[in-house]
């Protein structure tokens, strides 16, 4: 299949053009960064998803997996947010319309199967920088109006992580003391690598056909005990 993925130069998103690369699929990446992946079947796209201008046209994938994301920065809602519908909109969706109603002006593209939608425990906790848990919040809600929307012909679901062993998370990570109130904070006593979150997101897109309209949160236990641990 061809696959479309935002994000891709790092964390999740390049885990995850890995997972797909590695179980033969053609991957097109999207990033502000330059490429991190050498790959026949891999091509890379340099564009910032908040700007819907600059995402390349031409390209019809059967699976989309926004992943593109920033935290505690002031992009959090036009990356995490809107990023995310643009890039769905774009890609699974055709159709021309203006204003206001060009979102459910669209029908599903004809080939495509499922969209996956990288969210954040913070959407189902609340636990986090204010404008980045919003944001998530918000992909989480996009994430349902677009599985009705694509239905019966597609499916759009959520995956949502607490913990994940990113750069981005380095000023825990590195943080002895803090690390430690988060490990007495997650009952599995772990945070998740990358390559299992897109595990799971593979899943989901691939293998998954009867889910829809679904936020997954996987977290290792850590919304049971929730509180946001980072540098003052």
């Amino acid at each position: 299949m061809d696959v479309l993925i935002s994000g891709t130069s790092s964390g999740i998103g390049r885990a995850t053009a890995l997972k797909f690369l590695a179980e033969g699929h053609r991957v097109w990446g999207l990033d502000c960064a330059d490429p991190s992946i050498d790959s026949p079947s891999y091509q890379h796209f340099i564009c910032d998803v908040a700007d819907e201008g600059s995402l390349p046209s031409g390209l019809a994938p059967q699976v989309v997996v926004s992943c593109a994301g920033v935290q505690g920065s002031p992009d959090d809602i036009s990356v995490n947010l809107r990023g995310t519908i643009n890039v769905v909109e774009k890609y699974a969706f055709c159709g021309e319309a203006s204003g206001q109603k060009r979102e459910l002006a669209r029908t599903p593209s004809p080939g495509i199967r499922a969209v996956v939608n990288v969210g954040s425990a913070s959407a189902h906790t609340g636990s986090e920088f204010p404008v980045y848990a919003a944001s998530k919040g918000g992909v989480c809600a996009y994430t349902k109006n677009v599985a009705m929307r694509l239905a019966p012909q597609a499916t759009c679901n959520s995956v949502d992580p607490g913990g994940v062993t990113t750069e981005l998370n380095r000023p825990v990570m590195d943080d002895e003391r803090m690390w430690s109130r988060i490990m007495d904070l997650t009952p599995l006593r772990r945070w998740a690598s990358p390559e299992e979150i897109a595990d799971w997101i593979y899943f989901v897109a691939v293998q998954n056909r009867f889910m829809t309209g679904q936020n997954l949160l996987i977290d290792g236990g850590e919304a049971g005990r929730t509180e946001f641990v980072w540098p003052d």
